[in-house]
């Protein structure tokens, strides 16, 4: 008699426990589709920090270069200034 209702306790218990494994089961595959969604978009984050790290340099440079043609242009416009200034 005590198997019997080890049994029946058994079946239903494992009835009643059947839907949260299975909403369990769903729920970890969902975490585990949004852990992997936050990795790849982690990796576009950082590609996208170098990208602008990148940038910046460029325009650093630009600038710099930009800076050195108007010094050379001033110059230029002094030898002109002088160059007339003879006639």
């Amino acid at each position: 008699m005590n198997q019997e209702i080890l049994k029946a306790l058994s079946s239903l218990l494992d009835e009643k426990l059947k839907p949260i494994s299975i909403k369990l089961d769903e729920t970890y595959q969902i975490v585990r589709a949004l852990e992997h969604s936050a990795e790849v978009n982690k990796a576009e984050h950082d590609k996208m920090a170098n990208d602008i790290a990148h940038i910046k340099g460029g325009v650093e440079s630009l600038r710099k270069d930009i800076s050195t043609v108007e010094v050379v242009t001033a110059s230029n416009y002094a030898y002109i200034a002088e160059l007339k200034a003879v006639k």
